[in-house]
């Protein structure tokens, strides 16, 4: 946040920047059914195994292009430890849509890495060859079986929801998560249960070098991971023969998290519409239009998100969206909503308009419900914008669609008593905000194919 350290980035000394970082290339092992991409950075090698499901044509060129674009964005995650100015492409070609894409990848997918060790990227530059493309993989897949990226929060459960009337004669939609080597989230297990679709897995094993950026001075910091999960999804889509990865990210993903210098800083960048716009130009040019990358939610508010997530009761005991369930520790890994970070406290609110007080007492019954703790006021504040750049580093929703499901919900008959709530929607008197039901319709563009657009998307239209 702006009121920590961070803030003053433009008044500390730059931190010592290595001086390059090199692509040394990739390899596809089809006997063990993985990639690994290899890295430099200066003196100091990297490399990273992403493994998949046994099965597949490892052959195809389809493979062999999204292999390609995985081994692209896998490397933000080893640059980011001493940010050099240069990256060098070593052997591996890039079109112009392709360096385009990378370049705003590093510059803007690492914006908060950036801002808060401050770090100038602006004069990051990319050499190598140029690749002119002639024809794409012309990869060619099977109707109606999506692949749905799932963390086991409302976004991605709403996906499955809205998507599942589209394949549900086929049974071919499937589930998809990425973890390290034999590791295991309850709180992705648990409502990957409840959906009833198979699961596909990959796993990712990070250099360990890079890990112990603390013990060895490396810069350290946020890299869009979503990014990388998307582009590993796309290589086990392809590998499976399928025809559509469906994000769940919504339209507030692309709201800054502050402004430095006038320039956006999004937590959430690789969420953004700009990034899934130009990673649909880089899929397209390298394999053609079979494949469909997308956000369900692109258009589509939080507070929409939250209205059809209360019609689906039968996730409540199983859902988490609290990053304490997920840490890499599992001696530190909570099995139940911690109930006062930034996340507990968004999702209790932007869910308070439309599940009964009782439920959501119920599904943070053992941290305490985030709305009924006086000591968190200031971090509903900070969701409410009432701080200036103070909208936490986290994927929490835009400040005006939280200041509208705190209207909302101080509302309800069962939450008239609600001192947070009350004193919110108080200090919130004099925002202009759009008003609730613009917030219940499409909200900007979006990429859904029609084949797989829900009823708000295809109503839109007429």
């Amino acid at each position: 946040m702006s009121t920590s350290p961070a803030a003053n980035a433009d008044e500390r000394k730059e931190p010592r920047r290595a001086e390059r970082f090199t692509y040394t290339g990739f390899d596809i092992e089809p006997e063990a059914n993985r990639v690994v991409c290899r890295y430099r950075l200066d003196d100091l090698e990297f490399a990273e195994v992403v493994s998949f499901p046994s099965g597949g044509d490892w052959t195809s060129p389809a493979v062999t292009e999204a292999a390609r674009i995985l081994f692209l964005l896998t490397g933000v995650s080893y640059y980011k430890a001493g940010a050099p100015p240069v990256v060098d492409l070593g052997e591996i070609a890039l079109t112009k849509t392709e360096l385009t894409f990378l370049t705003s990848f590093y510059r803007d997918g690492l914006g908060e890495f950036a801002y808060r060790n401050g770090i100038d990227l602006s004069d990051l530059r990319f050499e190598g060859p140029t690749l002119e493309r002639t024809s794409t993989a012309n990869y060619t897949p099977r109707r109606n079986s999506p692949l749905v990226p799932f963390g086991g929060g409302v976004d991605s459960i709403v996906s499955v929801e809205q998507i599942r009337p589209f394949v549900e004669d086929t049974q071919d939609a499937a589930l998809f998560v990425v973890t390290r080597p034999g590791d295991r989230f309850d709180a992705i297990e648990e409502p990957a249960k409840v959906t009833g679709w198979p699961m596909v897995r990959a796993e990712r094993s990070i250099d360990p070098t890079v890990l112990r950026s603390r013990e060895l001075g490396f810069l350290n910091g946020h890299v869009p991971v979503t990014g990388i999960i998307s582009a590993i999804t796309v290589l086990a889509a392809v590998l499976e023969g399928r025809d559509a990865v469906v994000l769940s990210n919504e339209w507030s993903a692309s709201s800054a998290t502050l402004y430095d210098k006038g320039r956006p800083v999004n937590h959430q960048f690789s969420k953004s519409e700009t990034f899934e716009a130009g990673f649909r130009e880089v899929l397209s040019d390298a394999l053609g239009d079979g494949l469909q990358y997308f956000s369900l939610l692109r258009a589509l508010s939080e507070v929409w998100i939250a209205e059809r997530f209360a019609e689906q009761p039968r996730y409540f005991d199983h859902f988490r969206s609290c990053n304490k369930a997920f840490l890499i520790d599992t001696t530190k890994r909570f099995d139940h909503w911690c109930g006062v970070c930034d996340k507990c406290a968004f999702i209790d609110l932007v869910l308070a308009p439309f599940v009964s007080k009782e439920d959501l007492q119920k599904i943070f019954a053992v941290a305490g419900e985030p709305l009924q703790k006086p000591e968190l006021l200031d971090t509903f504040r900070r969701l409410l914008g009432f701080v200036p750049d103070s909208k936490p580093w986290e994927c929490v929703g835009d400040v005006s669609e939280s200041r509208v499901a705190a209207r909302l919900a101080a509302a309800r008959p069962d939450r008239a008593d609600d001192q947070i709530l009350q004193t919110l929607v108080a200090a919130a008197a004099g925002y202009k905000d759009p008003a609730p039901e613009e917030l219940l319709k499409p909200l900007s563009r979006h990429f859904v194919p029609e084949r797989y657009q829900p009823e708000i998307l295809r109503t839109a239209h007429e």
